[in-house]
């Protein structure tokens, strides 16, 4: 979907007061077991009717546009239970729907993703002619089980519904006729738990150990040498439609990777204790004969790596 004018027209203090922390927190009584580390959840909006409703999505930072119909955006705070595939995470941004029928874009911050399950929600704080307050706007339900890894969750094809009081704001706003269980788009979840693992402070020069007289002194403890990330893929050639895999190393242990293929940002990966993440993806049957690349990179797009694979002619 294409970016409408007027999303500008959101006065900074509205999307400051959106923004703020505070009403996205646990209830009394929830036990997670695990921190969120950071991450990011994806919202594809392709599944919906926006584009025949006359409603286009945009993001305020830290959220990104990863294409015209997918926005990405950070987790923030709050915890997984990685036994259970529970969790509530605060996500950073806001979204800004806009609608060609509407004098202001409607901007939806703080928001929440809470999962029970095999189901949940989507919480957002959205202001309404001038008056802010927070509410349910989507059911969530998955049918499949979360992957779970030592440093990190990740959940996948979480189907978004317009819950009544979502669907009422959005008729309400937009002009435009939305009903409870509408489609609200696709959302993928991955956090990293840390598992224990904080990001390693500085390391000082080895010190020797003092030893009794004779006694041969303790070898030093080696460093961890700075890594770069690198990225291979499976098959240097292929034919359109077939089943590509990258493979990247040098991450740090637990950090959320972004895989992007022809610049388009379709999937997120958790490195391993290794540093290492591994994704298989489709190659289009559409894709042109030619040069094509996969990036890896990291969610603050300060480290990343490429690579290269051809797409043969079509038979």
């Amino acid at each position: 979907m294409a970016k409408r004018p007027g999303a500008a027209s959101v006065t900074g203090g509205v999307l400051l007061a959106l923004m703020c922390p505070g009403a996205a927190t646990a209830q009394d009584g929830d036990a997670f077991t695990r921190e969120v580390s950071g991450g990011y959840a994806s919202w594809n909006t392709a599944p919906t009717e926006f584009d025949d409703q006359g409603v286009a999505l945009d993001v305020t930072e830290p959220a990104v546009r990863g294409s015209a119909d997918r926005a990405w955006f950070p987790a923030t705070g709050g915890g997984a239970a990685a036994e259970t595939g529970d969790a509530d995470v605060e996500l950073g941004g806001s979204a800004l729907l806009a609608s060609s029928a509407a004098t202001r874009p409607l901007p939806l911050g703080g928001l929440r993703l809470r999962l029970d399950g095999d189901a949940g929600a989507l919480y957002a704080r959205t202001a309404v002619d001038g008056t802010s307050r927070e509410l349910a706007l989507a059911d969530v339900r998955s049918g499949a089980a979360p992957v779970v890894r030592t440093s990190g969750v990740t959940w996948t094809g979480l189907r978004a519904s317009l819950t009544q009081d979502g669907a009422a704001l959005l008729s309400e706003w937009s002009g435009a006729e939305f009903a409870a269980g509408d489609a609200f788009g696709v959302l993928d979840l991955t956090v990293g738990t840390g598992d224990g693992t904080a990001e390693a402070a500085p390391e000082e020069t080895p010190r020797p150990t003092p030893t009794a007289p004779g006694e041969k002194p303790a070898a030093a403890t080696p460093q961890r040498a700075s890594t770069t990330p690198s990225a291979t893929v499976t098959h240097p050639t292929l034919a359109p439609g077939a089943e590509q895999q990258v493979t990247g190393t040098g991450f740090e242990p637990g950090e959320v990777v972004l895989v992007a293929i022809d610049d388009d940002t379709r999937y997120q990966a958790v490195a391993d204790e290794a540093g290492r993440i591994s994704r298989t993806f489709p190659v289009y049957g559409t894709a042109t004969e030619g040069a094509h690349t996969v990036e890896l990179s990291t969610v603050a797009g300060k480290r990343a790596a490429v690579a290269d694979f051809g797409v043969r002619a079509r038979a």
